[in-house]
């Protein structure tokens, strides 16, 4: 790693309160890229507040439908629970084992946080570095994925889906964070998966406002 990479261990620290990093997470207020810019993230102003809930953007077909009819024959997982769930799931152990023990349906439930930033609970725990909340979804059967996998220090798993297919090296997860990023937030357990993408494409990383210092 070059000497304008950041020392693993220094990341900022202290007290960088819960409610901060939910506002960068949920994908309002401010996200720090890894380019080190910052980036307004707030709704435009014709957007429906956040505390009246999201709004569903308008579409009407201009194809032909398909010939496939759902049937709906089960009521959809609450839209309130399941994003308390994935918010949750950025921090709160407790919580999560609650709400998934009360509705299981919730483990692979995705919220779109708007332009199509959808977010797993797994999604949430991964980038936060959470391996504890990330091993018990794992547990339950959540689908891991490549950016999980690079949190965890899963190289050879990260080498494989590169080998495979080496744009994925540009790939990004929820709120935009790539490969590099969920590696860094791993530690020192994705120390070798964090070289190795290095080696693949060398970015220049940023501290991470919203860890803890470890």
């Amino acid at each position: 790693m070059t000497s304008s990479n950041v020392d693993r261990r220094g990341f900022v620290t202290g007290g960088v309160a819960w409610t901060s990093a939910l506002t960068t997470v949920t994908g309002f207020g401010t996200v720090f890229a890894q380019d080190g810019a910052s980036k307004s993230t707030n709704p435009p102003e014709n957007a429906q507040s956040a505390a009246t809930g999201p709004i569903e953007a308008k579409f009407e077909r201009d194809y032909d439908a398909p010939k496939f009819k759902p049937s709906w024959k089960k009521e959809q997982l609450n839209r309130q629970m399941l994003q308390d769930f994935v918010i949750f799931a950025h921090s709160e152990l407790e919580m999560v084992k609650q709400l998934l023990e009360r509705e299981p349906g919730l483990l692979n439930g995705a919220v779109d946080w708007g332009g199509g930033d959808f977010e797993t609970a797994l999604g949430g725990a991964s980038h936060m570095g959470r391996r504890d909340i990330v091993t018990y979804l794992l547990e339950r059967g959540a689908r891991i994925d490549l950016f999980c996998a690079a949190m965890l220090g899963q190289l050879e798993i990260v080498k494989a889906c590169l080998t495979l297919q080496p744009a994925l090296i540009d790939a990004k997860g929820p709120h935009g964070f790539g490969l590099h990023f969920h590696a860094q937030v791993g530690g020192d357990d994705a120390q070798a998966v964090l070289d190795y993408l290095q080696s693949v494409k060398t970015i220049e990383l940023k501290p991470v406002p919203f860890l803890k210092k470890k």
